[in-house]
Order: C-alpha cells, then structure tokens, then sequence
C-alpha cells in the first residue's frame, strides 16, 4: 500500500493537472465548485498519497473519479487506487466521460444520492491532555 503523506512531485503533478483539465473535467468541474452540490466542498486533482483523484469532497469523504476509454486497459490500476482510497475511509464512485457530457443531470443527481448515503465521519477529536487533569486532583 503507499505511503499515506503526499510527496512535494505529488503536490506538483496535481497542480499539473489542475492547469490542464480534460472537457470532461473541466465541465464537471462548472457544477461542483462554490459548493454548488449539497453546499458541498469539492476539491479536484486533490493529491492523496500517491494517488490524485479527480474530485474530493474531503470532508464528506466522497471520491469521483471520471474514466476514458483508456480506463479499460488499466482496470487493475483503478482497483487498486479505489482500495486505497477505501482504506483512508472514502467511498469512490465512477463515471464514464460520455456520461459527463451527455447525462449530466444524472451524473449530479448520482451525486447528490452519494453524499446521501456517505456516513458522516463520527469520531470524536482526541482529548486535550490539559482538561484530563492529574489522577487524584478534585476528587
């Protein structure tokens, strides 16, 4: 599995990425910033680890990624970026890029149902070790 902190390339192939969306993205993209969606934050080409998804609502822990054509060939690549991104806690969801420009009421409409269904992250923060006190005082 790769490590879970982001390397300065990763940072810097992200903003790559950002520069130079696909149509796809970039259309995408129109209807998923500003909290357009459910009043969500989206992020895209949000580096994790070694991996850039597409678009990351990070808070809501949702993950879109679009596929190409090209994405028949590298099925065992997206698996394996899909577990990853599973083992930090998001769930992934998958468009085709015909979809994006064809369906695209749809593809919201799938979105809108995800951020549904994601559960919300209830850990609670971790104590601060200053209002747990010493053993003994104030009992």
């Amino acid at each position: 599995m790769p490590p879970r902190r982001t390397t300065p390339q990763g940072y810097e192939n992200a903003r790559n990425l950002r520069k130079n969306p696909t149509p796809e993205e970039k259309k995408l993209w129109s209807r998923l910033k500003d909290r357009q969606v459910n009043s969500v934050k989206f992020r895209r080409q949000h580096a994790i680890g070694n991996y850039i998804p597409d678009f990351c609502a990070v808070k809501e822990k949702l993950i879109i990624e679009l596929d190409g054509s090209q994405h028949l060939e590298q099925t065992e690549y997206d698996e394996e970026r899909t577990k990853y991104f599973e083992s930090l806690g998001y769930r992934v969801i998958r468009f085709w890029n015909n979809q994006i420009m064809k369906e695209m009421d749809g593809v919201i409409l799938a979105i809108m149902e995800a951020l549904k269904s994601t559960p919300p992250d209830l850990r609670s923060p971790s104590p601060n070790p200053k209002d747990l006190g010493r053993a003994g005082e104030g009992s």
